[in-house]
């Protein structure tokens, strides 16, 4: 199986699910930090302002983003 594109969220969100399922108290952090460790802090930011600007676009109704 082929891993999701990166940007797309969803190899955040599959790293969140399986922290949550081992009894992570923030999932989200782990997927953060284990992300940061990967691709390092930079490229994580540019990851994570890339996410929010599609969120907000989808968000004001343009969803063909």
């Amino acid at each position: 199986m082929a891993k999701a594109k990166l940007g797309s969220g969803a190899r955040f969100k599959a790293v969140e699910r399986s922290a949550a399922k081992s009894g992570a108290r923030n999932p989200a952090a782990v997927a953060a930090g284990a992300g940061r460790a990967k691709y390092g802090a930079k490229r994580m930011a540019k990851l994570s302002a890339h996410g929010r600007a599609v969120a907000a676009h989808q968000r004001r109704g343009n969803h063909g983003y």
